[in-house]
């Protein structure tokens, strides 16, 4: 009776697994398909797309990244991104460091409050607020219009780089605040009696410590920032400092009408090649910090 019950037990495991695997495959081909399929329309000339948009090319057509690079400016539409990007991360690690470290590692008075608003701001879409956003940017700009004579506000890379850091900063506290909370307090304790600071520990011996969540924050926070499109193409007007999403979304009106599809998808692939590489050489550290305790809570 109990060699049944194994048995009977080691096939139902057998089939949990097996079934588990076909999933993760169906799961992988329908990532990995669309994203291979992009790459190989973006080097085949328009002739073949046409011919047969699923067969293979026949060479390398390097000339659609060209003129997607050119013609259709998105050099300067990643060169904007870039920009704000990294504004955007760098801000938000200066701030959210320090914060989630004192708000994880101290208790004072008004701390459960600061911990209950940054929580609340967890569940607040971007979505439902890029127009209180905007009308506040707006109104700001007609007082610096009397004060300066031209806004300030809108049209303004620091501006948006600014406003996604104060997005991320909910996401990013949480994350790196249940990190630090995993952390033995010995550390600090040893620091402190040979004299650190508390900024001195902070820097010198906590931050290395929590290196892997830290590139975790980066990396969530660079693919948010770098395919962020609501709030860039509500808050950047001019053409001349749209981002890299909101160019790709008019080159792909554009090239539709054209019925230039190579040069389309080379601005697609344009734009996922530096969060695929980022992604690759971050892999490491990210598996780290996602099971070293940067997602306990």
């Amino acid at each position: 009776m109990k060699n049944n019950k194994l048995i009977h037990h080691g096939a139902s495991d057998k089939f949990y697994k097996g079934f588990i695997y076909v999933v993760l495959i169906l799961l992988a081909i329908i990532i990995i398909v669309p994203v291979a399929w992009a790459f190989m329309a973006s080097i085949k000339q328009d002739v073949e797309f046409y011919a047969n948009p699923w067969a293979l090319p026949k060479g390398i057509y390097l000339q659609n990244f060209a003129d997607a690079w050119q013609k259709a400016k998105m050099g300067s539409y990643m060169f904007n991104s870039v920009i704000v990007t990294v504004i955007a991360i760098s801000l938000l690690l200066v701030i959210a460091l320090p914060a989630a470290y004192v708000l994880a590692r101290y208790k004072f008075k008004g701390s459960v409050i600061l911990n209950l608003m940054f929580m609340a701001g967890l569940f607040i879409n971007v979505n439902y607020i890029v127009v209180p956003i905007f009308l506040m940017l707006n109104n700001g700009d007609k007082v610096a219009r009397n004060l300066f004579g031209q806004p300030i506000l809108l049209n303004n890379l620091f501006i948006l780089a600014l406003v996604y850091a104060a997005m991320a900063l909910p996401f990013t506290i949480y994350l790196l605040a249940g990190y630090f909370k995993s952390l033995p307090r010995e550390f600090e304790e040893a620091a402190s009696v040979d004299g650190a600071s508390y900024f001195r520990t902070m820097v010198q011996i906590i931050m290395p410590m929590a290196k892997p969540s830290i590139v975790t924050v980066i990396l969530f926070n660079f693919l948010s920032f770098w395919n962020e499109y609501i709030i860039s193409m509500t808050l950047l007007t001019k053409p001349g400092l749209r981002t890299l999403p909101v160019g790709l979304m008019n080159l792909m009106a554009a090239q539709k009408s054209a019925v230039e599809y190579g040069q389309m998808y080379a601005g697609l692939v344009l734009v996922m090649l530096p969060t695929l590489i980022l992604y690759i050489l971050v892999q490491k550290k990210l598996t780290q910090g996602m099971t070293m305790g940067g997602l306990k809570g």
